[in-house]
Parts: structure tokens; C-alpha cells; sequence
């Protein structure tokens, strides 16, 4: 369920709101889903092209998800469907990594994908990890 959380932060960070109408208080800078899936993805395009703000919002939102092709909980539809979701409703800085084989679980090189990626997004090139 990390994955789902993360996207639907990542979602109401755009909207501004929570699903139930409350304001979203935080400013994400990057988001992060490993084998996951998108709750709410039916209206969301709707929602983001209805606002100015959501849009603009969407589209600077850095977002990276990886995906195993095996994946016997969340399967790797539910991941690929998300991505293409996101997109369609402006997330422009979206990147979709499948892992080929790899199941519900992580490996060294995905965790150093996301690692690397989370460090060039936030700028933090030189620190101590």
C-alpha cells in the first residue's frame, strides 16, 4: 500500500485537496512507487484539467515508478495503467521503470535506480547518502 499512498499524494499535492474536500498542506518535491497501483485514477484526468492550478501543479511534480513484470500481488498492469494515468492527466516529469522477472519485492539495482534518481531530482549530488 506505500505505492498507492505515494500516488495518492501525489494527487492531492496536484489537486490541493484530500479525496474529501480538506486542503493537501504539503509541498512534495518528488514521489516515489515501487510496484504499486492508483486509487482514485478514474477521475483524476477530469479533476487536474478542471483547475489551473492542479495543472500546473501535475505537470512540475517529478514522479518515479518501477514495476516488475512478475508481480503476483499488484500486477504489472495495475503499474503500467497508473503511469499512462498520470500522464494523461499532465504529470509530465514521469518516469516508468519495469523490472523484467522481478516479483512483489525489491532489488539492489531498482533501489539504486530510485536512489539515483531521488538525488538528481532534489539536488543533493555530493552528500553522504
Amino acid at each position: 500500500m506505500g505505492a498507492a499512498t505515494a500516488l495518492y499524494s501525489a494527487t492531492c499535492a496536484a489537486l490541493g485537496q484530500y479525496g474529501n474536500g480538506n486542503a493537501y498542506p504539503i509541498n512534495l518535491r518528488a514521489v516515489v512507487g515501487l510496484s504499486g497501483w492508483l486509487p482514485g485514477s478514474r477521475s483524476l484526468r477530469s479533476k487536474v484539467e478542471g483547475s489551473h492550478e492542479a495543472a500546473r501543479r501535475a505537470a512540475s511534480l517529478p514522479l518515479f515508478l518501477c514495476h516488475g513484470t512478475s508481480d503476483d500481488v499488484v500486477p504489472y498492469s495495475y503499474g503500467e495503467k497508473s503511469a499512462h494515468c498520470l500522464n494523461a492527466a499532465g504529470f509530465r516529469h514521469l518516469t516508468f521503470k519495469s523490472y523484467e522477472g522481478l516479483g512483489h519485492y525489491t532489488v539492489p539495482g531498482e533501489m539504486d535506480e530510485a536512489r539515483n534518481w531521488l538525488t538528481a531530482r532534489l539536488g543533493l549530488e555530493g552528500s553522504r547518502y
